[in-house]
C-alpha cells in the first residue's frame, strides 16, 4: 500500500510501464522551487502566448516504449514544453532538434508546435534529467538528484530495446552517468568526459551494452552561434541509428 507521504519519485521504481512512469512524472510536486516557478510562468505567460493555456506541470518523456535510441536533454523550457506539455515542443531548440530528427528518419515531421500536431518519433524517445522548467534554465544538484529515480526507471523499462543514448550537453551527461552507475553498469575509467562527438560503451552484468554519444545541446546559445550546426547534430543521430541497426 502506498503511503500518502510517499512522493512520486519514491514510487518511480515500482512503475510497471513507460505509461505508468509518465503518469507519475506529470503528478510530481517533489521540488517546491520548481513547482512554484513552473506554475508562476504558466500564470503570467509570455505576451505572445497570452491567449494559450499553459501546461504548467512536470513534462513526461516523449516517444515509444520500445525505443532503440534515447535522447537525453536538460529540462523543459519555460515557454516551450512547460507551455505545450511535450518535450522540446514549441521553442526554437525543439525546432532545431526535430528538424534534424526528421532529416535522418527519426521523426515523422520537422516541426513541433503543440502536443496534438501529429508528430511521432521513430524508434527514439526523448527524456530529461529534470522534468520541470527551472528558473534561468538551471536546475540545482539537489533537484537533479530528486528527479533521478525517473531517469533510472526509464532506463530499466527501455532495457529490452535500448542500444544508444544521445546526450545533449554536459548536465545530461553527468545525470546519465550517475543513473548508469546506480543501475550497476560498468563505467569506463577514467570516467568519460563530455564533448561533442564523445563516445563510450557501458556493459551491464546481465549482458546488455549501451553506447553513449555526446552532442552539444540544442540551445539557442549553441545553434545561433554555429557551435552546433544541423549537419553536426544529424551526424550524431545517424551514428546512433547505425549502432541500433548493427547491434
Amino acid at each position: 500500500m502506498t503511503s500518502r507521504a510517499e512522493s512520486a519519485p519514491d514510487r518511480a521504481p515500482r512503475a510497471r510501464s513507460i505509461a505508468e512512469l509518465d503518469d507519475l512524472i506529470v503528478e510530481c510536486r517533489a521540488c517546491p522551487r520548481l513547482v512554484a516557478w513552473r506554475e508562476e510562468v504558466a500564470r503570467i505567460k509570455r505576451a505572445s502566448f497570452r491567449d494559450q493555456t499553459y501546461w504548467g506541470r512536470a513534462v513526461p518523456g516523449l516517444g515509444p516504449a520500445d525505443a532503440g535510441i534515447l535522447v537525453v536533454g536538460l529540462a523543459p523550457a519555460a515557454h516551450g514544453a512547460n507551455r505545450t506539455g511535450r518535450m522540446f515542443t514549441g521553442d526554437r531548440s525543439g525546432d532545431f532538434l526535430f528538424a534534424a530528427m526528421h532529416a535522418v528518419g527519426l521523426a515523422t515531421q520537422a516541426h513541433a508546435v503543440s502536443a496534438d500536431d501529429g508528430l511521432e518519433l521513430i524508434g527514439t524517445r526523448i527524456t530529461s534529467p529534470v522534468h520541470c522548467a527551472p528558473p534561468a534554465n538551471k536546475p540545482t544538484t539537489v533537484e537533479r538528484q530528486t528527479c533521478a529515480p525517473y531517469l533510472h526507471r526509464e532506463l530499466e523499462l527501455l532495457a529490452p530495446t535500448l542500444r544508444v543514448a544521445v546526450v545533449l550537453g554536459g548536465f545530461g551527461w553527468q545525470a546519465l552517468l550517475a543513473s548508469l552507475t546506480d543501475g550497476g553498469w560498468t563505467i569506463p575509467r577514467p570516467r568519460p568526459k563530455f564533448g561533442h562527438g564523445a563516445r563510450f560503451t557501458v556493459a551491464h552484468p546481465d549482458g546488455r551494452r549501451l553506447t553513449v554519444l555526446g552532442c552539444f545541446h540544442v540551445s539557442q546559445q549553441n545553434t545561433f552561434t554555429g557551435r552546433l550546426t544541423p549537419a553536426m547534430l544529424e551526424s550524431v543521430l545517424r551514428e546512433a541509428k547505425e549502432i541500433v541497426r548493427t547491434r
